[in-house]
């Protein structure tokens, strides 16, 4: 799960990747109010880090390259929240200091916060010598959320119930994207309100196919080739015409995109940050510059790459 380890005495540094949803189909509202879904996750190299010392009680610390105005520091942040988890698995007596240096977007669709839960989980289990193993610790993060077990996991995979039965999916090559930003977050349980109120009043053209979500063939054969043209046909997210109905404004950012030579564009994940998939590294390097030159944040990733890992 973590690799080579070095670390300190008393002070253990993971880094986490965000993700994208390269596929993202959504199915109706569940009695409990929640939706299965059926999602192609793959792991960018936008990276979270955090470092866990111990101590006394359980306190955080984050800081980014980000906006974190917006970021819990009490027990509804994830990580903190994932700390204790270790510590009641473990009947570990005493506390941990995490510091986080946020680089994904919050409240992005990227899912930071998850990375975050997820890299506290290896690092808490590294300080206290836990030695919990893989499928204890997917076990754990399923309790935090259905975004924290894949970004322990990383690579590409195929989640379906509410996203977190993971199933590991063969990707070869590389697939480079451009990420752009936007100002503010948008809540992710408002996204799906909002996909359900438009399914309601709009119908059939936006219902919930009549059956199980499920990943397109077509992209897991596009992931396992490598082949960004096959796979940009395929991208697909249930949840962008509610993103895009919140945030009419990033609109013009997607035609920008698609217009100055993305393969395809989507809103990632619950949103606002959008997704342009591309050719290869040299013509996302261009996108990004055509974008930065028009205003946006706009980043160079690329995936697979792996969990959540101890540096």
């Amino acid at each position: 799960m973590s690799g080579p380890a070095s670390i300190e005495p008393g002070r253990v540094h993971v880094r986490a990747p965000g993700k994208l949803n390269v596929f993202f189909e959504v199915g109706e509202v569940q009695p409990d109010g929640y939706h299965d879904v059926a999602s192609a996750y793959q792991a960018v190299s936008l990276y979270e880090d955090l470092w866990a010392e111990d101590s006394d009680d359980f306190t955080i610390a984050v800081t980014g390259t980000v906006d974190v105005t917006g970021v819990p520091q009490d027990d509804r942040n994830l990580a903190l929240r994932a700390a204790r988890l270790i510590a009641k698995e473990i009947g570990h007596v005493g506390g941990v200091h995490l510091e986080i240096a946020k680089h994904v977007p919050v409240a992005g669709g990227m899912g930071g916060g998850s990375a975050d839960a997820a890299a506290a989980l290896i690092a808490c289990d590294a300080l206290w010598g836990a030695d919990l193993g893989t499928a204890q610790l997917h076990r754990l993060a399923s309790r935090l959320g259905a975004d924290v077990p894949f970004a322990l996991m990383g690579g590409t995979a195929i989640g379906t119930g509410r996203g977190d039965q993971l199933s590991p999916a063969l990707a070869k090559g590389r697939i480079d994207w451009v990420v752009v930003t936007a100002d503010g977050g948008l809540s992710t349980p408002e996204v799906y309100g909002r996909l359900d109120d438009l399914r309601r009043d709009r119908g059939l053209d936006i219902a919930p196919a009549p059956r199980a979500p499920r990943v397109s063939p077509i992209v897991l054969q596009a992931l396992r080739a490598g082949d960004a043209t096959a796979l940009a046909e395929e991208v697909r997210n249930d949840l962008q015409i509610a993103a895009l109905s919140l945030r009419p404004d990033l609109r013009d950012v997607l035609e920008l995109g698609e217009s100055a030579g993305a393969l395809a564009g989507m809103v990632s994940g619950s949103g606002p940050t959008l997704a342009f998939l591309t050719a290869g590294p040299e013509a996302a390097l261009d996108l990004q510059v055509t974008l930065t030159a028009a205003g946006r944040v706009a980043i160079h990733v690329h995936g697979p790459v792996p969990g959540a890992r101890v540096r």
